[in-house]
């Protein structure tokens, strides 16, 4: 990949919505407890958006925020490309109405679909259109309100999502930094294990849709749990490979954040101590899509990474996918591509 043209991360936002929603809160809501909860999945509570919030509106506050720490302007912006599966509707996508907000009218903008493993897929995309002399600045967002979507009468899946945006500016970096390696995957034999049953073609809205409560997410957690061990460890083992790395070489783990316990795994698998893992999981519960960009973006802000650094951003989600990538760290745009 060095061979042409080093690509990276430029630059980090995020963005949570100011409610938040705790575990004591849903013990007064389902049959559930602070203890089951964080024994079993880490979390604590999670943020919830506002009647009046859409996806759009959380993804412009985090994609705010990466220009301003990138000193770009949006007018710079090649393309938007916005990893989603809450929608603010069908169509337009997302992408389009964050392009309007932000006033990127240069832009090319589209939504992507790859649920947990939705900014993995994002950036990857990216790096491609940049290596390609297509483009030079791409914004990644990725952006969820689960809320919208999650039947908080139903313990086994109202206690573990939450709603964010997290965005990545995407460039040429210094040659020999950037992204070294990426790892992407499906299985759509396992899509049934976690979806939205109706609302598409298959299933349109109906009264007998909505009395079903087909419009909420769906989630066999058994089997999403097993497959998420195995594909967290090997989808980081084959980045490390392709980039020539050992396991020993990771400055900073960045996983999604579904399940504490699946991040144990993969923390035992590589041999870390706990200050290279960046975990927010407590604060925020799963955000799909925006999970692994708001633990990178708190990770940067915390002073967690320097220039050189080894980081591996890893995930799994629904589809199934799953995806991984091998990031040598450095926020210096390359000569000759502002």
């Amino acid at each position: 990949m060095s061979a042409k043209r080093s690509v990276g991360i430029l630059s980090t936002g995020s963005y949570t919505p100011e409610r938040v929603l705790t575990n004591f809160d849903l013990e007064k809501m389902v049959e559930t407890s602070d203890e089951w909860i964080v024994s079993r999945t880490g979390i604590r509570e999670r943020r919830i958006s506002s009647p009046e919030q859409a996806s759009s509106d959380l993804a412009y506050e985090a994609a705010k925020a990466a220009l301003e720490k990138a000193n770009i302007s949006a007018e710079q912006l090649d393309m938007i490309i916005v990893a989603t599966v809450t929608p603010d509707m069908s169509f337009p996508s997302t992408a389009c109405l964050l392009q309007e907000k932000l006033g990127a009218t240069r832009a090319a903008a589209m939504d992507l679909s790859a649920a947990c493993t939705g900014f993995l897929y994002g950036i990857t995309t990216a790096t491609q259109f940049i290596q390609n002399g297509l483009y030079k600045k791409v914004l990644v967002v990725g952006v969820e309100t689960l809320s919208k979507i999650t039947n908080y009468k139903d313990r086994n899946t109202c206690v573990l999502f939450g709603d964010g945006a997290g965005a990545a500016v995407i460039g040429e970096v210094t040659e020999g930094y950037g992204f070294q390696s990426f790892e992407l995957g499906a299985d759509g034999s396992g899509g049934s294990l976690l979806c939205m049953p109706a609302g598409g073609s298959r299933t349109p809205a109906s009264v007998e849709s909505v009395e079903q409560g087909l419009h909420y997410l769906y989630m066999a957690g058994g089997e999403v749990f097993k497959f998420a061990v195995r594909v967290m460890n090997s989808a980081t083992e084959a980045v490390l490979s392709k980039a020539g790395v050992s396991k020993d070489e990771i400055d900073l783990l960045v996983p999604h954040q579904a399940n504490k316990r699946i991040i144990d795994s993969a923390v035992q698998r590589f041999g870390l101590s706990e200050d290279k893992v960046a975990i927010n999981l407590d604060r925020y519960g799963n955000m799909s899509s925006a999970s692994i960009p708001v633990a990178l973006d708190e990770a940067v802000k915390a002073g967690r990474v320097k220039e050189g650094d080894n980081l591996i951003l890893v995930g799994f989600g629904g589809g199934l996918t799953w995806g991984a990538t091998l990031l040598k760290w450095c926020t210096t745009p390359a000569e000759g591509s502002k």
